[in-house]
């Protein structure tokens, strides 16, 4: 059985004290990633989110203590060298289900932004700016074409609010097709024909080794594209989507991921077609609540 857990980025409260209450020791502390391997050796499981990365450095550091199980407090787990944890006999779990409401409510959230220039013409408003003309040109969802990239549990989420405010929604599938989701309202194409169908593209696929959104496929997009990212920041070449906001190729973007979290693109979160939020995906009290629970339930089940 487990019994020392670190929690290096959060957790909700309530999930930590059911931990504690169950006879857990519970440690919530952040550490430096020099100091991350060390002080792993500790503990049986670590429980991270996105701030913390245990690579093949921290493995290594960790290797021949406690460390047995490593759970990641959201959807991905590309902060963690997943095979090569597994390799060391330590086990990686995620909670993939507890945050895709959250993210798809979001992604929604920033399209919205997008399609009536909410951000721009808010923070002109905190300036004293009545820019009425200017931001009166926004345009509706319903009747548009939503690209979806990544029809997983968040995109089908989202391609089901899509389809609620009268948008057609198109996905790509590579590898298993989900059933049930096809209908005079969706349907799934090749990547061809959904970048040059959309009106608006949403990424909701995992980071791969290359840009989803990069001058090449910018090019097959409609002029006037608005384009949402919820997945990961490596999804996007964020120097090709601020060439295409300047020249007016994509009309607005809404961005909650970023190359780095460190160092933002500035030019490109401060651009005024750009909607963005500092990687809030599962920002949400309720989605909180649902993960903490999910990981009292990996770690107890363990």
């Amino acid at each position: 059985m487990l019994k020392r857990v670190l929690v290096t980025d959060g957790m909700d409260t309530s999930a930590v004290e059911k931990l504690r209450a169950d006879g857990y020791e519970v440690v919530e502390q952040f550490y430096e990633p020099g100091e991350l391997g060390p002080a792993l050796r500790d503990f049986d499981a670590a429980v991270i989110r996105s701030a913390t990365k245990i690579k093949e450095p921290q493995i290594d550091a960790a290797k021949g203590g406690r460390l047995k199980l490593i759970v990641r407090a959201g959807v991905g787990v590309d902060n963690i060298a997943v095979p090569y944890a597994e390799a060391a006999g330590i086990a990686v779990r995620n909670t993939p289900r507890a945050s895709s409401n959250a993210v798809a409510e979001l992604a929604l959230a920033l399209l919205f932004s997008c399609a009536r220039n909410i951000s721009i013409a808010g923070h002109t408003m905190r300036e004293h700016r009545w820019e009425k003309k200017a931001y009166s040109k926004g345009f509706e969802l319903a009747g548009k074409t939503a690209g979806v990239i990544g029809y997983g549990r968040i995109g089908r989420m989202v391609g089901a609010k899509c389809q609620a405010l009268g948008m057609q929604v198109l996905s790509v599938v590579h590898r298993n097709k989900p059933e049930g989701c096809e209908c005079e309202t969706m349907r799934f194409v090749s990547m061809e024909e959904l970048l040059a169908q959309s009106d608006v593209l949403i990424l909701c696929a995992p980071g791969g080794n290359k840009a989803l959104v990069d001058r090449e496929s910018l090019a097959k997009m409609k002029d006037g594209v608005v384009i949402v990212n919820v997945s990961r920041g490596s999804n996007v070449d964020e120097a090709a989507l601020l060439e295409a906001l300047e020249s007016g190729k994509v009309r607005a973007a809404g961005l909650d991921v970023w190359m780095s979290e460190k160092d933002p693109n500035w030019a490109l979160a401060t651009h005024p077609a750009v909607s963005c939020t500092p990687h809030v995906g599962a920002g949400t009290k309720e989605a909180q609540k649902r993960i903490g629970l999910e990981l009292v339930d990996i770690i107890e089940g363990f």
